[in-house]
C-alpha cells in the first residue's frame, strides 16, 4: 500500500472538519425550528365566534283554536216588493246603505186612479145605504101589516127579501171601499222591519207589477259567518263558543257560536256553522273571514321565534354548555303566538338556549353570553 503525501493528508483532514461543522450547523438549525413551534391555545384564550343573548323555555297557558273559513252573510234577508198593480213609481225615499225603521216609507205610487175608486166605492156605499134604508122601511110596514086582504103573503115575503138583499149590497159595497182603502195605503211602500237596505231596484218613473221585488233588506242590520268545519270537528264545537273572525285587510271582530247545522253535506264531508257577529263592526255581507274557535287552554313550552332555525327542512335550536360552547339540537315546534313558538319536542325546561344569532352558529361554536339589555346599548 502506498503511503499518501504529507499534502494529501492535510486535504482529507481539511475536507472532514467542513463536513463534521455542516453537520453540526444543520442540527443547530432543526433544533431552533423545534423552539419556534407555538403551543396549543388554552381553553380559555379561545376568541368567541359570536356574541350571542340566552333565554330558557318559558312553560305558558296558551288558548287552543280551531280555524275555519267562510263568508259573511245576512242573518235574515227581506224581500220587499208592490202589492198594487200597474202603477207608476212617483218617489224612491231610500237607497242601498241607508239603515230604516218599521213602518218607514220607503217609496210612493201614483194614487190618483186609486182614489178615483175610492170615490166611486164611496158612492156605491151611499147608494147602498139609501136602498137599504127603503127596503127596511117596507118591511117594517110589511111587518106591521098582518090583517088578511091588506097585502098578500107574496108581497110581504118580497119586502123582507128586499130588506135583505139591501142590506148584503151594503156589506158588499163596503168591502169594496175597504178593498180600494187598503190599495191606497199600498202606493206607500213601507219597511216590513228595522234593518239596512242592501238592494234597490226601484226605478222613479217605472210602472210596477205586483209583487216584483223593489228593495231587500238586512233585518235589523244582523250579519252571520257561516263557517265550514269537517265532521271530525263538530264534537269539539257547541253552542256559545267565542270566536275571533279576521276579514282580509286586517278587520278583526268576536263573534258567538249560534246554530250548528243538523246535517253535513254529503260531497264535502262538512257542516255549516252559524256564528253572530255584532252590528257596527265594519264587517259586510259577501266578504271571506277567517275564523278561529276559543277550545279552551293547554300548557305549553315556549321560545322566541328568532330561538329556532331552518335548515334543510329541519328545526334547530342551540342549547348553550357550562363552557359556552352550543350544541345544535333538532326540535319539533307547534303553534305560533305572537313572537312565541311552541316547542313539541326536543328541549327540556331548564335548557339554556341561544336567543338571538342563531343563522350565524353551527354546531360546536363558542359564544359570549350577554345579557339582552347590553346588546341594545352596545356596552361590553
Amino acid at each position: 500500500m502506498k503511503k499518501l503525501s504529507r499534502g494529501k493528508k492535510l486535504a482529507m483532514a481539511a475536507t472532514g472538519v467542513c463536513v463534521v461543522a455542516a453537520i453540526g450547523l444543520r442540527v443547530g438549525m432543526i433544533v431552533t425550528e423545534s423552539k419556534a413551534i407555538p403551543e396549543p391555545p388554552k381553553m380559555s384564550e379561545i376568541k368567541p365566534a359570536l356574541t350571542v343573548t340566552a333565554v330558557s323555555p318559558a312553560v305558558a297557558e296558551w288558548p287552543i283554536k280551531l280555524s275555519a273559513t267562510g263568508n259573511i252573510e245576512a242573518w235574515q234577508e227581506a224581500s220587499i216588493g208592490a202589492e198594487v198593480n200597474g202603477l207608476r213609481l212617483n218617489e224612491v225615499k231610500v237607497n242601498v246603505g241607508d239603515t230604516v225603521k218599521r213602518g218607514q216609507i220607503l217609496a210612493v205610487f201614483s194614487d190618483v186612479t186609486v182614489r178615483a175608486d175610492m170615490a166611486q166605492a164611496k158612492a156605491a156605499v151611499a147608494e147602498a145605504e139609501a136602498m137599504l134604508a127603503e127596503a127596511k122601511s117596507n118591511a117594517d110596514r110589511a111587518r106591521k101589516t098582518q090583517a088578511p086582504g091588506v097585502m098578500s103573503a107574496q108581497q110581504i115575503s118580497e119586502f123582507l127579501t128586499g130588506e135583505q138583499t139591501a142590506a148584503a149590497r151594503l156589506e158588499s159595497a163596503r168591502a169594496e171601499l175597504a178593498s180600494r182603502q187598503i190599495r191606497l195605503e199600498q202606493t206607500q211602500l213601507l219597511a216590513q222591519d228595522d234593518g239596512l237596505i242592501s238592494s234597490r231596484t226601484a226605478t222613479v218613473g217605472a210602472v210596477i207589477s205586483a209583487g216584483q221585488e223593489l228593495f231587500r233588506l238586512i233585518r235589523a242590520g244582523r250579519l252571520e259567518w257561516q263557517a265550514e268545519v269537517i265532521a271530525a270537528e263538530l264534537p269539539r264545537l257547541r253552542v256559545g263558543q267565542e270566536v275571533t273572525l279576521t276579514a282580509p285587510g286586517g278587520l278583526a271582530t268576536k263573534g258567538t257560536v249560534r246554530m250548528i247545522a243538523p246535517t253535513v253535506d254529503r260531497n264535502t264531508r262538512t257542516a255549516l256553522i252559524y256564528v253572530d257577529i255584532p252590528s257596527n263592526t265594519g264587517l259586510k255581507a259577501g266578504m271571506f273571514a277567517r275564523g278561529d274557535f276559543s277550545l279552551g287552554q293547554s300548557t305549553v313550552l315556549a321560545v322566541p321565534q328568532n330561538a329556532i332555525v331552518q335548515r334543510e327542512g329541519f328545526n334547530y335550536a342551540f342549547s348553550i354548555g357550562g363552557d359556552n360552547k352550543v350544541a345544535q339540537i333538532k326540535v319539533e315546534i307547534g303553534r305560533r303566538l305572537g313572537e312565541q313558538v311552541e316547542i313539541t319536542q326536543g328541549v327540556e325546561p331548564q335548557a339554556k338556549l341561544v336567543a338571538t344569532g342563531t343563522s350565524f352558529l353551527a354546531d360546536g361554536d363558542t359564544v359570549r353570553v350577554v345579557d339582552a339589555a347590553e346588546v341594545l346599548t352596545g356596552s361590553k
